[in-house]
């Protein structure tokens, strides 16, 4: 007979458990401190307080602890749920606005630039782990922005590629500033770059996206 422990199903929103936050927030810590490869499951379980048992059937193996820890991250980074429906260029520059500033203030946080300089100090040895951030945290907020910028192309507000458009936004937004943050050559944005930065991005990037031209 099989006497090995078997996991517990996960609850039906493990995000509510606290003592899976608690793991989650713990294993976030000793990845940024020791890197990857050189974090233990061990140390994840004895700093959160838990069983290794208890840590498995919570949140699981060590990559599945990273991908949790991204993930946690990846949600600040959706479209805010408050936003108005997009019904002329007007709104759409606040929600432009809004949502920049937002990716702005959440991305270039210490602890998700922390995730990112994880990833590539372990894209080698371990690429899922910089295959989980690009799938689970960056691409919520590009997934976030094409779905509005689709919105926004089915009222006539704009016309192009919603891809295509959703790059420029975001290379308009960051400019070099992610590079230096990486490299520790420039601190977060305070809250008035973040504004700059944001309403600059809007007014070139509507300029670049004029709305489609009427039939004569």
């Amino acid at each position: 007979m099989d006497t090995s422990p078997k996991s517990k199903p996960h609850p039906e929103d493990p995000d509510e458990n606290p003592v899976r936050r608690r793991i989650v927030g713990a294993a976030f810590s000793v990845f940024v401190e020791r890197g990857y490869a050189e974090t233990s499951t061990l140390e994840i379980a004895t700093r959160a307080r838990v069983s290794k048992r208890e840590l498995y059937a919570l949140v699981g193996n060590k990559q599945e602890m990273l991908v949790a820890c991204i993930s946690e991250r990846a949600k600040r980074l959706r479209m805010p749920g408050d936003m108005p429906p997009v019904h002329d260029r007007e709104t759409l520059a606040r929600v432009l606005m809004s949502f920049g500033a937002q990716l702005l203030r959440e991305v270039s946080d210490p602890t998700v630039v922390a995730v990112f300089r994880l990833a590539i100090a372990e894209a080698e040895r371990t690429p899922k782990v910089a295959r989980a951030l690009d799938t689970i945290g960056r691409e919520a907020s590009s997934a976030a922005l094409r779905e509005m910028l689709i919105r926004a192309r089915s009222s006539g507000l704009l016309d192009g590629n919603p891809a295509e458009m959703a790059e420029q936004f975001a290379a308009l937004l960051w400019g070099n500033l992610m590079v230096s943050l990486l490299l520790l050559v420039a601190d977060a944005p305070n809250p008035n770059e973040i504004k700059r930065r944001a309403r600059n991005a809007t007014i070139a990037f509507l300029r670049l996206y004029p709305p489609p031209a009427k039939p004569q």
